[in-house]
């Protein structure tokens, strides 16, 4: 089904229409919400706020095809709009995978496993420092592996855009890296093994 049909028939009231828009479009949603929320906010009380909304609101869309876009500011707004609801930090360890391509998770050791949690901690830590505009590009190609052409039609920014934000957010996380750490937070060398 083409997604305006699926837009136009979840703007009618057709429930099952919706919860495919939200499955197909969750995920990149999360990392919208990481690259804009405010650092003390949980990312899945967010997610459900913009589920709410989009479920409310999606017959307000004139286009059907401007989703992404639409889907997008939902997003913003919510990030925006929530302030300081809850102080823990667990959605962007869930984003960022650590690379286990053809490893099975009993080849991982306990050991393995914390290393590669401590560095996703520190690159979030990292990112987090990232000014918003390069944030919400390094997020959606790196955590979520999306294309420049993706993160241009979520973003309605060019793709020339896209690709200098992300070349740009990864040379200042080269460099957030390579800064002096505060105490008791190493430089990670997972943002080094990006470039």
């Amino acid at each position: 089904m083409d997604e305006r049909d699926l837009v136009r028939r979840a703007a009618g009231g057709d429930a099952h229409a919706v919860e495919l828009i939200w499955k197909t479009h969750r995920r990149w949603i999360a990392a919208i919400l990481i690259a804009h929320k405010p650092r003390q906010v949980d990312v899945e009380d967010l997610l459900q706020e913009v589920a709410l909304s989009v479920v409310q609101k999606i017959d307000q869309l004139d286009d059907p095809s401007a989703l992404k876009p639409w889907l997008r500011m939902v997003a913003i707004n919510a990030a925006r709009a929530t302030g300081r609801k809850q102080t823990r930090r667990r959605g962007l360890l869930r984003l960022v995978r650590p690379d286990v391509a053809g490893e099975s998770v009993s080849d991982i050791t306990t050991n393995e496993m914390k290393e590669r949690q401590q560095r996703a901690r520190q690159l979030g830590l990292l990112i987090d420092q990232l000014p918003e505009t390069y944030r919400e590009c390094v997020l959606l190609r790196c955590a979520r592996g999306m294309s420049h052409r993706q993160i241009s039609d979520i973003t309605g920014l060019p793709e020339t855009t896209v690709e200098t934000r992300i070349a740009r957010g990864r040379r200042m996380l080269r460099e957030l890296a390579n800064q002096p750490a505060p105490v008791g937070i190493a430089a990670t060398s997972a943002v080094r093994s990006e470039s």
